[in-house]
């Protein structure tokens, strides 16, 4: 008999006797006490009210048993036990060693063994899970010990050696191969800001000239417009809107809770992106920048947000991208093609960078590629995409193009920096004797003289 038969078998069992006292829980009277008294209680995991001198506990019904079947049980230490099975241990107890009533058919010996043989099945799988789990959680703990060890020794080295001489430090390979490793958070918007660099040169005081434009057109919008207005807009005049950041907020990392209406970094981040549209109208808001400005604020100061964003999406890259140039972005597919070629031969896609992977990855790893991409620059977006081509190339080989477009959309949460960036340093971008830099400049050399053979990408 199986455990879950034993359990129908007992509850059926208890339903009989239910029926001959009359209800479930009947009110108690002097007779039926002591009726209830003589007969074991049912303990059905652990939902009856507490009765004085009923419940028996694990250890007297283990003694009974021991004195009835005259065997000797070893049970582990209450100490050790897990404290959260599935089914408590007291109930499964009182299910598989007490007898029945007296006034249904005792167990047979061959029934009871069988029943204690179960019972001490499902313990040693309890205590397997709970060896397991305590040593998994051991592990965890240690590693997050040595990773915190870890930031806090760069930290220092940071702060001390590199940023008060970052232009004589910064492309040194001890500094590399510690930027690769990830920046430590204290560190990591002031690193993100020297290295983005500000060749326009805003200032704080410009940033608020902007934010003061953007509140007045937001004023005059909202009294003149209405939702009706905004649906009738043709796409290219929503995204210029600056109502249409308001419908983007709501869908940044809404699983933080913090860039919506009413959260701490709402009017922060509508600030920033209003400004922005009002700085470089020629651009105005696109889709996706929401995410690379949040990315911004969680690091930086509302002003110093502002400037690294106007700068990061000035770069020739997001600025192809963003302002929709069709003949750079033919440049970038076309080199990225080299090397993807170069790398993964079986599989071919090509991979968005629109939001320079705030939105596909998880956030902590998204920040951990904006430290190496803020170090390497446009180069190492493309070389992200083909470490996460390669990271799931088994998986994406058996997909069609639409799950292809699905999947890469929004990563599994389960992805880690080590695997992806072990892809990532894994990738080589060198092509024969050229670099990425080199074999852009031979594509758009090719562009130029019209030779738009060499790759698939220029034909479309």
């Amino acid at each position: 008999m199986s455990v879950a038969a034993v359990i129908l078998k007992s509850l059926n069992d208890h339903l009989l006797l239910s029926s001959l006292v009359g209800n479930l829980f009947p009110k108690r009277t002097k007779e039926l006490k002591s009726v209830v008294h003589s007969a074991p209680g049912w303990k059905l995991f652990g939902k009856v009210p507490p009765r004085e001198n009923l419940q028996k506990t694990s250890k007297i019904i283990q003694q009974e048993y021991e004195a009835r079947t005259g065997r000797t049980c070893k049970v582990p230490p209450q100490s050790s036990r897990r404290k959260n099975f599935e089914f408590e241990p007291l109930s499964t107890t009182a299910l598989i060693l007490e007898d029945r009533p007296s006034n249904l058919p005792a167990k047979s010996v061959e029934e009871a063994l069988r029943h204690r043989q179960e019972y001490d099945e499902m313990v040693a799988e309890a205590k397997k899970r709970e060896i397991k789990e305590a040593h998994k959680r051991k592990r965890i703990m240690k590693e997050r010990f040595k990773q915190e060890e870890s930031i806090a020794s760069a930290m220092v080295i940071w702060i001390n050696e590199i940023l008060p001489n970052w232009e004589v430090m910064r492309s040194t390979r001890r500094v590399r191969e510690l930027w690769w490793q990830g920046l430590p958070p204290s560190v990591r918007g002031k690193v993100w800001s020297l290295a983005v660099g500000n060749e326009l040169n805003i200032t704080p005081e410009l940033y608020e000239i902007f934010l003061s434009r953007a509140r007045e057109r937001w004023k005059s919008f909202s009294e003149t417009s209405s939702d009706s207005d905004i649906e009738g807009l043709s796409v290219a005049d929503r995204e210029a809107s600056l109502e249409l950041i308001k419908l983007d907020i709501s869908r940044t990392f809404p699983s933080l809770y913090i860039f919506q209406k009413g959260g701490p970094y709402h009017d922060v981040l509508h600030s920033v992106l209003g400004a922005y549209t009002c700085y470089r109208p020629d651009v105005g808001y696109v889709q996706g920048m929401s995410f690379i400005a949040a990315v911004l604020i969680l690091n930086l100061e509302e002003a110093d947000a502002f400037i690294a964003f106007a700068n990061l999406l000035n770069k020739p890259c997001q600025l192809a991208f963003f302002r929709v140039d069709h003949s750079m972005m033919l440049k970038y597919f076309a080199t990225f093609e080299v090397f993807f070629e170069e790398n993964l031969s079986k599989l071919f896609l090509h991979f968005k960078i629109f939001t320079l992977y705030s939105k596909s990855l998880p956030l902590d790893l998204a920040c951990r590629v904006w430290d190496v991409f803020c170090r390497d620059g446009e180069e190492f977006l493309f070389r992200t995409g083909l470490g996460i081509l390669r990271l799931y190339e088994d998986i994406l080989l058996q997909m069609d193009f639409i799950h292809i477009a699905q999947f890469l959309t929004k990563l599994p949460e389960d992805i880690t920096s080590e695997k992806l960036f072990s892809c990532i340093a894994a990738i080589q971008m060198q092509n024969s004797t050229k670099k990425w830099t080199q074999v852009f400049a031979s594509v758009t050399k090719d562009v130029k003289e019209g030779d738009k053979n060499c790759s698939p990408a220029l034909k479309s």
